[in-house]
């Protein structure tokens, strides 16, 4: 099966980084196949037998003893990601603007669905299955949204945005 692996917080400081040398090389040393990264954001690409949460907890386990990273990783298949890309509700005027939340855990649709859109307005939103899709018309400097759903989180999650999800789905049906 083909995995893409979305790792939570690479690089986004000192105390965070990885080498993408050294987690391609993690990968491959837990038995995974056609091993590859993209960007410096914490992202994997490889094939794998075997179910997505014991899959994900062996990379966790090995992020932490062998690099000392303790971190999440979501994994989808390129199935998933396929699914998530056609299932897109809103427009994607600006993809460097437009984002996916990636969830651990189905949402918390009722806690969710609870928040006034006029709270972030214009960032605009809308729930998937285990995704968020997110637009911040006005950037990512200064957004109003992702503190709020923090407060409804029913867990780990980790946000890449609209070109990085199309490439990695690119990248996961070449494999």
């Amino acid at each position: 099966m083909r995995y893409v692996a979305l790792l939570r917080g690479i690089n986004v400081n000192p105390a965070t980084a990885v080498a993408m040398a050294d987690l391609k090389a993690l990968l491959e040393r837990l038995g995974h196949g056609s091993v590859r990264t993209h960007l410096r954001s914490g992202n994997a690409l490889f094939t794998a037998d075997g179910d997505r949460e014991p899959i994900a907890a062996a990379i966790e386990r090995g992020l932490q003893e062998e690099l000392g990273l303790s971190t999440t990783v979501i994994l989808r298949t390129a199935e998933q990601l396929r699914g998530v890309v056609e299932r897109n509700p809103l427009e994607v005027r600006d993809p460097a603007r437009f984002a996916v939340v990636f969830l651990a855990r189905p949402p918390d649709r009722e806690g969710l669905a609870s928040i006034d859109p006029a709270v972030y307005a214009p960032e605009e939103m809308r729930v998937g299955e285990r995704e968020l899709y997110v637009y911040f018309p006005d950037g990512l400097r200064r957004p109003k949204l992702p503190p709020l759903l923090e407060k409804h989180s029913t867990g780990p999650a980790t946000m890449r945005n609209w070109n990085t999800v199309t490439r990695l789905l690119t990248l996961a049906e070449d494999l």
